[in-house]
């Protein structure tokens, strides 16, 4: 073997590592967003409080390790003589030997079942919380104007008056 393959050999091997790591966070990312649309139906204040705080630790975690993809990314373009741009997960398949290829197949496969299926469920995720939040408005405008019927009075001054007879909060001092 070459010192240029063993190199790449070296480097790969952390490569899928850390993508092991990816398909992890990956996996944790979506048991978090089902976990807060659970939370969310439950209107439990306390538990959501506590799941933004791991998720505000776990950020630092994510940054690390894509910090670390992105220098094995750097040493592999290095070692394969092109850009760190240039190197992707087709790009090693095609020229890595085939027990290789196929390791990096294989996480390439899973890496992208799972963002597909975060993607969703980000989706999924948005639209409850747009839906509470729509619901909120409803709900606190249905409040603050009972009975109203939307008519603007004019006293004989000509200015506007609202009804506060009808109104069940009434703002006015």
């Amino acid at each position: 073997m070459t010192a240029m393959a063993i190199e790449i050999g070296a480097k790969l091997n952390e490569l899928l590592h850390c993508l092991d790591k990816d398909i992890e966070q990956l996996r944790g990312s979506l048991s978090l967003l089902n976990e807060l649309r659970s939370l969310v139906i439950k209107r439990d204040e306390d538990s959501l409080g506590r799941l933004l705080e791991s998720i505000q630790t776990e950020s630092d975690t994510h940054k690390g390790q894509e910090l670390k993809r992105y220098a094995i990314r750097k040493e592999l373009a290095l070692a394969l003589g092109c850009g760190s741009e240039q190197v992707t997960l087709s790009k090693l398949e095609a020229v890595l030997p085939e027990e290789e290829k196929a390791q990096v197949a294989e996480r390439k496969a899973q890496l992208k079942a799972l963002i597909n299926k975060l993607k969703k469920e980000h989706l999924s995720t948005a639209l409850l919380l747009s839906e509470c939040a729509r619901f909120n408005r409803l709900l606190l405008k249905s409040i603050l104007n009972f009975g109203s019927t939307g008519t603007v009075y004019y006293d004989s001054d000509g200015s506007t008056k609202q009804q506060s007879d009808t109104a069940f909060v009434n703002l006015q001092l």
